[in-house]
């Protein structure tokens, strides 16, 4: 019934191996269909190299499945609560990538030091605050999406397509499942940028605001000029 949703997740939960995201069962992708009220997501802890689409399952945005027979990721409350906060977002990525892990353990956001990073968002990519005990041991899944949301309580997810959940991992979101993931690989490559760039000189600056504005707006403001006119 959901085969062409489940077949995106699918497809998009093998991008994170392609990219090079993931290890092992880590990490997981989903795709909401908005319509129809349910989202699909990556099984818990199958491998990769043996999912098939049909084992992705599908639930509403209640959290009851209504399609699969296997168990559904254990991060599932996590991207049902963006969803329902979100109503634009249409596909979320999570995985525990090697630099963008290291600055969300560190509970660091992540500095904009060069234009690599400002074509990505318009200021230094966002951590949550740590979850208190009392988060954890109730609910734990769904208040990592809660923290995600407070965190922007003041930010655009349009604009700052990811989040570093303090000593956990990053979340990233985007019109697609692909896009998410793409998200995802974006966020970790300017994560590596970063690390290398403090390492080289710990004291390099943040770029300039009117660097980060042009360099934000000539690709995704109203009068964006990068890449190629899409046919209306």
């Amino acid at each position: 019934m959901y085969y062409e949703l489940k077949k995106r997740a699918f497809e998009a939960n093998l991008q994170l191996v392609e990219y090079g995201l993931v290890v092992l069962t880590f990490g997981n992708v989903s795709q909401i269909d908005r319509e129809k009220g349910v989202m699909a997501i990556k099984p818990s802890g199958v491998a990769y190299k043996q999912m098939q689409p049909e084992d992705m399952v599908v639930l509403d945005l209640n959290g009851r499945v209504v399609e699969g027979s296997l168990r559904p990721s254990s991060d599932a409350p996590t991207h049902l609560h963006l969803y329902r906060f979100w109503p634009d977002i249409g596909g979320i990525a999570h995985a525990h990538s090697d630099f963008a892990t290291s600055f969300a353990q560190a509970g660091a956001e992540i500095p904009v030091l060069g234009t690599t990073q400002a074509d990505f968002c318009p200021g230094p990519v966002p951590v949550t605050r740590q979850l208190i005990e009392e988060e954890v041991n109730s609910d734990y899944e769904l208040n990592t999406g809660r923290i995600i949301v407070e965190r922007f309580r003041l930010l655009d997810p349009a604009h700052f397509p990811a989040c570093l959940v303090s000593g956990h991992g990053p979340f990233a979101w985007g019109k697609s499942a692909q896009e998410a993931v793409d998200n995802l690989l974006h966020l970790e490559k300017i994560a590596r940028m970063a690390a290398i760039t403090r390492l080289i000189n710990p004291e390099t600056e943040e770029l300039k605001s009117y660097l980060i504005k042009k360099h934000f707006a000539r690709k995704h403001g109203p009068q964006a000029y990068y890449g190629q006119r899409k046919e209306k």
